[in-house]
């Protein structure tokens, strides 16, 4: 394939996806609240810790856009860092299960044998597992600090990355190319890693959205529950379970990060799903089938 038959197809791609209306949305919306939570300590207008008693539960105005909290914090400012604390734990988080889930669905996949059969069940059993006790088990003995979050939440959401790239992986193994491979003397693991691995990204891409989506949202709940970040440094989910104890006279403390936690998870599934959509194997290979006979 041609060099402007590859660029043809990569914008036939971004076409498509443009036509997802849902997906656009989202990533727009996505870019947006990343770039903000990521510059907090120049977009946002007063520091997350600054303490004004005397107008505390203020009401929204010029000088605190969003009002004040209980200790008189400006809202808008700790919903900044906030989302730089919730998304850098989400984003951390997916690096390392989807790493972890890629190179163990891999090594399963295409060496297999007893080797795919003891990481299986050791994943289905991980499965089976009550997750989300397990998770406050582990942070209540280990302590709360934001490598403990980000390592248990890693550690116990690696196993669907794992099972897709499986999957990927025994599909392609016997493919011409990986024959090809093979009879050209390459060793297994610069055949896996350099020729099978790089086919399951599409795959990897969309899991890794939704696990972003996953890991924010458990986040969220452990920092409710008052096992997650713990303040004075800001999250979504602690600035929710602040929220609780005002939700007759103040309810805006609890809607602000609640509704900040729903549009973000449900901006990340959209994604995901546009994702998919675009980069399954039968529209890939539909639009390729397209960018040859246009080229």
């Amino acid at each position: 394939m041609s060099k402007r038959q590859e660029h043809g197809i990569v914008y036939r791609i971004w076409r498509s996806f443009l036509k997802n209306r849902l997906a656009v949305i989202a990533l727009v919306f996505l870019v947006i609240i990343h770039i903000i939570g990521f510059m907090a300590p120049w977009v946002a207008p007063y520091p997350y810790e600054s303490i004004d008693l005397i107008h505390s539960l203020a009401l929204p105005s010029m000088n605190h856009l969003l009002g004040t909290d209980e200790n008189g914090r400006d809202v808008a400012t700790r919903l900044i860092y906030g989302a730089r604390v919730s998304l850098s734990v989400g984003l951390v988080a997916m690096t390392i299960s989807v790493t972890l889930g890629s190179l163990l669905g891999g090594v399963a996949g295409f060496v297999g044998k007893w080797v795919d059969s003891v990481i299986m069940r050791f994943t289905d059993g991980m499965l089976s597992v009550p997750l989300f006790f397990f998770l406050l088990t582990f942070l209540a003995l280990m302590g709360s600090s934001l490598t403990n979050i980000i390592m248990a939440i890693a550690l116990t959401s690696w196993m669907p990355a794992a099972r897709v790239v499986r999957g990927e992986v025994l599909s392609q193994k016997n493919l011409d190319f990986v024959t090809a491979a093979r009879a050209l003397g390459m060793g297994q693991k610069r055949i896996l890693f350099l020729h099978i691995i790089p086919q399951c990204i599409p795959s990897i891409i969309v899991a890794s959205t939704l696990c972003v989506a996953y890991a924010i949202l458990i986040e969220s709940a452990l920092s409710y529950l008052g096992l997650g970040v713990q303040p004075p440094i800001p999250s979504w989910g602690n600035m929710l379970s602040n929220g609780r104890g005002y939700l007759w006279s103040s309810p805006r403390l609890a809607f602000y990060p609640g509704i900040l936690i729903f549009l973000t998870v449900l901006a990340y599934n959209f994604l995901g799903d546009g994702m998919r959509d675009i980069l399954d194997p039968s529209t890939g290979s539909r639009i390729e089938k397209e960018g040859t006979s246009g080229g």
